[in-house]
């Protein structure tokens, strides 16, 4: 599979149905990935998300260092890899790389130093905003989406097309106490 390119003005529309997201993270020769439940995009020109990341993780360590990061919308078909790389830290990880780790294979993103991790089905390249005091007293990172990138088996035209993928290829999505759930059958409201 190839990701196929998104026009960063739609870039939005790859975490608005509120997904759990992979956090990559690269600074020099470390990288690193998380798990993050609470991410969303802000605005649409130039493109901007959010997403909180504790100061006590290895991959804040490394986005601090780099100014950079890439948030990943994972499918069913890896959530156990999602969960592992919410319940471990990168610094803990006998490889010395959570990828390697998890088993977790990558492709390179265009823009910044952190890897795309595959398994995914949206991709977004993110240069961090610096905003040093929601940084410090929130842990929520804004970040300037500078690349985008989406699976074309579910995901063209501007839309999500779930059930084109199957079962495997559906997002997750977080309600705590280590549940998830993932996306469900579309259908059209009327007005």
């Amino acid at each position: 599979m190839t990701p196929t390119p998104v026009p960063l003005p739609e870039s939005y529309r790859l975490l608005n149905h509120g997904p759990t997201v992979l956090v990559s993270s690269a600074h020099g020769s470390q990288r690193n990935v998380m798990a993050a439940a609470w991410s969303m995009p802000v605005d649409f020109d130039p493109p901007k998300v959010a997403v909180v990341i504790d100061r006590s993780t290895f991959s804040r360590e490394l986005i601090d260092a780099s100014g950079e990061f890439v948030l990943a919308v994972p499918t069913r078909a890896i959530a156990d890899k999602v969960v592992a790389a919410g319940s471990q830290s990168g610094r803990d990880c006998p490889e010395g790389d959570k990828f390697d780790a998890l088993a977790l294979a990558t492709l390179p993103a265009s823009k910044v130093a952190a890897p795309l991790p595959t398994g995914c089905i949206g991709w977004l390249e993110c240069r961090v905003i610096d905003e040093p005091h929601i940084q410090r007293t929130y842990d929520l990172f804004l970040g300037e989406v500078v690349a985008a990138w989406a699976d074309p088996a579910v995901y063209s035209d501007g839309r999500w097309h779930f059930e084109s993928g199957g079962d495997a290829l559906r997002s997750l999505h977080y309600i705590a106490g280590g549940a998830f759930f993932s996306t469900g059958e579309a259908f059209d409201a009327k007005e």
